[in-house]
């Protein structure tokens, strides 16, 4: 699978397309099995779609692997192994508290008492662009409501404030957990504003599991 952003930059990894390319080839019989793997540039997944009793999918499971937090996976300048928990960084005359994920692609997740569409539109651009991010960077902006709810938005690298981003609502939970405000093998409920995500990281493998749904809102023929 290859994803490309709005500004023609190539995605290394996308969970909302993860999802939709799984309902595609299963529906499209280019797979057989309810389980199968999909490439991506940032490694493998395996992804498990939920079929109706007609053959239609309409949620899909997908094992996200295992979150790097080492500086140098995501990629951030600064020492290699050194990993960003909560870590308050200036960007210019504003410092904001970060906490660094790779989900195969980078994120950064800054929590909030409130998610202001304002705030994510300067704060975003900000940090995706800074120095400190070689490759730039996904920003998640999250309110917990609960240990198992949270509110997102998010700024994407080379697409700006989206519908949904699903690496960033894994980052998001994985980031909760490492701030000590989710805890490991919690389904954690995700709401993005395209929809709810369900996330999952588990203890036994540390693999982060995202369930989600995926609809068809068009089809064509496209040549080349």
């Amino acid at each position: 699978m290859r994803v490309f952003n709005n500004d023609g930059s190539e995605a290394k990894n996308c969970g909302n397309g993860l999802r939709c390319v799984s309902k595609y080839v299963y529906e499209a019989s280019i797979v057989r099995s309810n389980t199968f793997t999909i490439e991506t540039l940032g490694g493998i997944v395996t992804a498990e779609v939920h079929p109706t009793e007609k053959g239609h999918v309409d949620e899909v499971t997908v094992d996200m692997g295992i979150p790097a937090l080492e500086r140098a996976a995501i990629p951030m300048r600064g020492n290699e192994d050194e990993l960003v928990i909560n870590e308050r960084i200036s960007f210019g005359e504003q410092v904001h508290a970060l906490t660094a994920v790779s989900m195969g692609n980078p994120h950064v997740v800054l929590f909030s008492d409130h998610l202001d569409t304002a705030h994510v539109q300067t704060v975003g651009p900000l940090i995706e662009q800074a120095a400190i991010f070689p490759e730039g960077t996904n920003v998640e902006f999250i309110q917990m409501k609960t240990e198992q709810e949270i509110d997102f938005a998010v700024w994407e690298r080379g697409s700006g404030i989206t519908q949904a981003c699903g690496t960033g609502a894994c980052a998001a939970v994985v980031a909760a957990v490492l701030n000590g405000k989710s805890k490991k093998d919690e389904e954690v409920t995700v709401h993005l504003p395209g929809g709810d995500l369900y996330i999952t990281w588990s203890s036994e493998n540390d693999h982060v599991w995202m369930r989600g749904k995926a609809a068809t809102i068009c089809s064509g023929e496209f040549y080349f």
